[in-house]
């Protein structure tokens, strides 16, 4: 991308990179942001590891960028000057981009390369040890929780992460490396305390963390409850911990709250699989279990047109338009490779082409599918945005 954004950006195109919600919590060691400030924390840190020239856009904590423009983590579009998508894909591909830019723009003379950039590479922010505390066994389809951060004096040094399968509910208090800090053993240990709407109730519901040998590190502290019961409000998770920085300069006791809903976060990512996890699906039989699991979401994400996550009525009604995409030979069938067509990646799909046909009336907020130029922004042959 950078490459790209060397040979086209005198030509006049502009290049932004935009901050979502993170697709992947954990990846690196970063966690999800509470407010706009922490988000603007992971730009400032994501323009510090990355070495990028490119200016970044920062969505709001409503996340309105992301559903008007798909929903995808890593979204990639061409707007023309006057505010119209001209190209759009569900997943970036600089090689591409760059096949588009040639069309629209023109070829260039010396195409950057990416020895040419220099680019320095910076590690994440340093942390105290991880991998000494084991981590939980989970349900495999655990979906993240929509939680509130009730106001704190004090940054949220540790931040929860609530996810729920049936009647399980995984709380996990994971330290932000943004404000380097770790946890002190020698202090007590964290705590937490959940209060429950009338008609429901959790096992249990109190808890402690385990006591850990050695004298500071950073991994999650993790929980299991157990849910009885359903509610349309939602209960408040009360933690208490220590919270010592990396520097040494402060130790200090920290309570804070959270609301923690049990309906479903849709921005809320998923955790990568842990290698316990990976293990369970290697093998003849792992690998059929795999397969099986990527041409079920292939179809699933054929038939989320507008990619919440969930197939409502009126999708399913669409449902044999949706399939019929994939039937590439036109047999009334679809084979394994067609769907594993779609699996890869989603380009077959017309509906992540190039916008212009009657399919791509479905795609995004029908709000945002023209962006008005500025009244005194210069013009250009075309403005690239990722």
């Amino acid at each position: 991308m950078e490459t790209v954004q060397r040979d086209y950006q005198p030509q006049g195109v502009k290049f932004y990179y935009i901050y979502k919600a993170l697709a992947h919590p954990e990846n690196n060691g970063y966690i999800t942001p509470f407010s706009i400030k922490e988000r603007l924390m992971h730009v400032d840190e994501a323009k510090r590891t990355l070495g990028s020239r490119i200016p970044w856009i920062c969505d709001n904590m409503d996340n309105d960028l992301k559903h008007a423009l798909g929903n995808r983590p890593n979204s990639e579009f061409i707007i023309d000057p006057d505010g119209k998508v001209v190209v759009s894909r569900e997943w970036s591909r600089p090689e591409e981009l760059r096949s588009d830019l040639e069309r629209l723009v023109g070829p260039v003379t010396k195409p950057t390369t990416i020895s040419d950039l220099q680019m320095p590479t910076r590690k994440p922010p340093q942390k105290a040890a991880t991998g000494i505390v084991k981590r939980i066994t989970v349900p495999g389809n655990m979906s993240p929780l929509k939680i509130i951060a009730r106001k704190s004096d004090t940054p949220h040094y540790a931040k929860l992460r609530a996810e729920m399968s049936g009647d399980q509910i995984y709380l996990g208090f994971f330290l932000d490396p943004l404000y380097k800090v770790h946890w002190n053993n020698k202090a007590p240990a964290l705590t937490f305390d959940i209060k429950t709407p009338t008609g429901v109730s959790v096992t249990p519901a109190t808890g402690t963390a385990e006591k850990v040998e050695v004298d500071a590190d950073a991994d999650p502290r993790e929980f299991l409850v157990t849910l009885d019961g359903r509610s349309s409000e939602s209960m408040v998770v009360t933690v208490k911990y220590f919270a010592c920085d990396d520097a040494e300069t402060f130790c200090i006791p920290v309570e804070q709250e959270y609301e923690v809903s049990f309906e479903r976060d849709r921005d809320g990512g998923s955790r990568r699989q842990s290698g316990d996890r990976m293990a369970q699906n290697r093998g003849s039989s792992g690998r059929a279990k795999m397969s099986e699991m990527m041409q079920r979401m292939a179809i699933m994400r054929t038939l989320d047109i507008n990619g919440d996550g969930e197939i409502s009525a009126e999708e399913i009604e669409a449902a044999p338009e949706s399939l019929r995409q994939l039937d590439k030979d036109s047999n009334d069938r679809l084979s394994t490779e067609e769907i594993r067509g779609q699996g890869r990646g989603g380009f077959s799909d017309p509906r992540f082409r190039r916008p212009g046909g009657p399919s791509m009336q479905r795609f995004g907020d029908p709000r945002f599918r023209n962006f008005a130029p500025e009244k005194n922004a210069p013009a250009g042959p075309a403005n690239g945005s990722r």
